[in-house]
């Protein structure tokens, strides 16, 4: 690699400055011309088994055969996926630590949380988009209820005495959506982890769960809980016999859909970034990663980090909405 020559006739301040100019310049392309010699490390935000662990875990498999390096999972749960984002927003912007983000992490926890320990907005620099998948309303199976309808009106019958399990940002907005939308009101039972609300959700520790199709839908299939709806506008080519929630209760405007996302700590250098892009495009677009999850409804959406960064700024100002309107409190 040549490094840039100067023959303007600068002052020696002057040279000396654009000298300093040249070797940082030299040095981000040959770094971006090695990258990657060692393994990259993926912060998984959520526990394993939830659907931003397994979603996560085959883009990790896909990218690392596409760059040709090892790229190491590593679930951080907590907080409604605040502990793994910090984590990254902390890590050096080398290109070796990444964060498997949803729009938990990047869109919603600024206006759940009284205060973040970065800034959601400034921390990160978007790699690419992965896709997005809606949720499964669901009861226990020894419910006597046998839809949507019966179970709000249960709920308003019986004042407080429903509940429901939440685990992320998704499942807690997506129930006070619902609640606040239904007129009735419901009681939240807060999980570390997607798995253990849907064990306590078998087990009838807990009536309702509203959560991503990698969590619900097997468990619906297999008949260990019930399935009342989907929270997108349309329904679900992956399980087409459940109405939509508008659909279930009468209502118009309804809508909530989880979406996955790579992201890497600001200042990463754009060189590192366009070359994860690219890996991370070529994975969503691979016919192993859409079969695996096409039965989940998962929908992938590759572009450039130019249109995640715009998607971020979108949802940021719809979950704000949703939550205020939902009566959230900040946490």
């Amino acid at each position: 690699m040549k490094l840039l020559k100067c023959h303007l006739p600068l002052q020696q301040g002057a040279r000396f400055t654009l000298a300093i100019l040249c070797l940082a310049f030299t040095s981000t392309v040959t770094t971006a011309q090695t990258y990657p010699n060692k393994p990259i490390k993926a912060i998984v935000p959520f526990a394993a088994g939830s659907a931003t662990d397994q979603i996560g875990r085959a883009f990790a498999a896909k990218m690392s055969d596409i760059l040709g390096q090892t790229i190491v999972v590593d679930n951080r749960p907590g907080v409604n996926g605040m502990l793994g984002a910090d984590a990254v927003a902390k890590a050096d912007p080398d290109g070796y630590t990444m964060l498997i983000g949803t729009n938990s992490t990047n869109a919603a926890l600024k206006s759940l949380m009284k205060k973040l320990p970065y800034d959601q907005d400034t921390a990160f620099a978007p790699i690419g988009f992965m896709g997005e998948v809606p949720l499964i309303v669901a009861i226990n199976n020894e419910l006597p209820m046998r839809t949507l309808k019966d179970f709000v009106t249960y709920a308003k019958a019986n004042p407080d005495k429903a509940t429901f399990a939440s685990a992320s940002t998704s499942q807690l907005v997506s129930s006070s959506m619902l609640a606040s939308m239904a007129g009735i009101t419901m009681t939240n039972v807060p999980y570390k982890s997607g798995p253990n609300a849907m064990t306590d959700l078998i087990g009838g520790q807990v009536m309702m769960f509203t959560a991503d199709f990698a969590v619900t839908l097997p468990q619906v299939q297999a008949g260990k809980i019930r399935g009342l709806a989907v929270t997108s506008l349309k329904r679900s080519s992956a399980i087409p016999e459940l109405p939509t929630v508008n659909e279930a209760l009468g209502i118009k405007g309804y809508e909530l859909i989880a979406y996955f996302a790579a992201y890497a700590p600001a200042k990463t250098p754009s060189a590192i970034i366009a070359k994860l892009n690219d890996a991370l495009n070529q994975a969503a677009r691979s016919k192993e990663i859409q079969e695996r999850f096409a039965s989940l409804g998962f929908e992938v959406e590759p572009g450039p980090p130019e249109a995640l960064a715009k998607r971020n700024a979108i949802e940021s100002a719809k979950w704000a909405k949703a939550i205020k309107e939902a009566g959230i409190e900040q946490q």
